[in-house]
């Protein structure tokens, strides 16, 4: 063990007087300093690479040998071996890469008797390309079909661009918003189906890339066109009184007929308006009748009426043979949505008709027979089209006398013979008072009946509505 010490130390010993071993020229390796430097160019064009090698007083390397590595998806590449000139330099073209991180190089010097190693880093600077991107399709869409829009995604010299591409909607006067995203293909296509159910405008917008700038479609234009054509008035005819909005679109397949009882939130807004402490049904005995129907507008639409549960079928069952046989209705609110009428004691009936609204159940007087309760109290009753198919009340016309002596074959009736007297007569319900009150049925001829069986007013023959 002792002489195996004394062996080593010898060795080091002589190593050390006489420059061997290990260490030897350790005291006479001379620092460098290696540069490396890099341009900026568009993706998949080359850029400039340069590297500088000196020592530590400033003096060129010369042929020296530098490996060149990229890194690509975080791996070290080598690229190329680059051997310094007289001045210490060497250069080289690389490709700029379409991804920022897949531009980082690295140049690396691995010394020699007299230099030391050296390494250096930097990255290639992408100039980025222009792009375009851009939406088309079909300018109308039929109400509830679809169509398809087509987005194309390239650079300005026609190269193609896959990614997602955000898919902006903007309906009336309202913000843009996202609508959806769509992922071009290697030719930089998409196609996203929409069914818009209102004139609508789109835009594609692409995002920037390590390698593009980011870019927006023009705003294409779809207009929402009605399935059917839309009802064609006198030009003579005055229009309603009262404004309503549009009521929300059509659900389901058909006239999608629902009958309900009476729910809480609905049964809130009833309640002081069309029903009231005293009145001959009460909530048990009601129902709320859900149909589609066609709108004047063309438009299929969602409507809703609330009737005695023994005639909510059949009022139904006519509703829904209108919508089958496309025999528009201008509106069918509740009547609650009106207000309350003092001199009506009741759901405002006045403001109902002057929006040519068609409803069923309202707890009320008759209009212009303070005192005498109407036939819509029991909610057996139905008026249809109230604007054009007014009632010749104790004060006069309502809710205009422009209608009174005209007709229309689709929505308005001065006859048994009009398609809309007939179906409704199928179904039970009675043109009870003809041209004294044109918008009013009744199911089974029951209300009239129905007050005297219950002890209430004698059947009045005219002015009931």
């Amino acid at each position: 063990m002792s002489l195996g010490w004394r062996t080593v130390v010898v060795c080091c010993v002589l190593a050390l007087v006489t420059g061997l071993g290990p260490w030897s020229g350790a005291s006479a390796f001379t620092a460098t300093t290696l540069q490396l430097s890099t341009g900026k160019a568009l993706a998949d064009d080359p850029a400039d690479v340069a590297v500088a090698l000196h020592d530590e007083t400033g003096a060129p390397v010369a042929g020296a040998s530098v490996l060149l590595e990229r890194r690509a998806g975080g791996v070290w590449q080598p690229v190329t071996t680059l051997v310094t000139d007289a001045t210490g330099h060497a250069g080289a073209q690389l490709p700029v890469a379409r991804v920022a991180d897949d531009n980082t190089l690295r140049a690396s010097y691995a010394g020699d008797a007299a230099h030391a190693p050296a390494a250096a880093e930097a990255a290639m600077s992408i100039e980025r390309r222009g792009a375009k991107v851009s939406l088309s399709g079909p300018r109308t869409v039929v109400d509830e079909r679809s169509i398809r829009l087509r987005v194309r995604w390239r650079t300005e010299t026609d190269l193609p661009l896959a990614g997602e591409v955000a898919i902006y909607r903007r309906q009336g006067k309202g913000p843009w918003r996202e609508y959806a995203a769509v992922q071009t293909d290697a030719g930089g296509r998409a196609v996203l189906e929409v069914a818009p159910r209102r004139d609508s405008r789109w835009q594609a917008r692409a995002p920037r890339l390590d390698w593009v700038r980011a870019d927006r479609s023009k705003a294409h234009r779809v207009d929402n066109e009605p399935p059917v054509r839309p009802v064609r008035l006198p030009t003579a005819a005055p229009r309603p009184r009262v404004d309503l909005p549009p009521q929300r679109r059509a659900v389901g397949d058909g006239a999608h007929v629902r009958i309900r009882r009476i729910g809480d939130g609905v049964w809130r807004q009833m309640t002081g308006v069309t029903w009231h402490s005293g009145c001959p049904v009460g909530r048990g005995g009601l129902r709320i009748v859900r149909v589609n129907y066609w709108g004047y507008d063309g438009y299929r639409h969602r409507g809703e009426i609330v009737a005695a549960a023994s005639a909510a079928a059949a009022m139904g069952a006519a509703l829904a043979e209108m919508y089958d046989r496309r025999l528009p209705i201008l509106s069918m609110y509740r009547v609650d949505r009106f207000g309350w009428s003092k001199r009506l004691r009741g759901g405002d009936d006045y403001r109902s008709m002057a929006a040519g609204n068609t409803s069923a159940f309202n707890c009320r007087d008759v209009v212009g027979r303070s005192g005498r309760r109407s036939p819509h109290a029991w909610g057996r009753s139905l008026d249809v089209n109230t604007w054009e198919n007014p009632y010749r009340s104790a004060h006069g016309v309502v809710p205009n006398g422009w209608w009174q002596a005209r007709s229309h074959r689709l929505v308005a009736w001065r006859s048994r013979s009009h398609a809309v007297v007939r179906l409704m007569a199928r179904h039970g319900l009675r043109w009870s008072f003809g041209n004294g009150d044109t918008q009013h049925f009744d199911y089974a001829g029951g209300p009239q009946r129905l007050l005297a069986a219950q002890g209430g007013p004698a059947p009045c023959r005219r002015f009931c509505d």
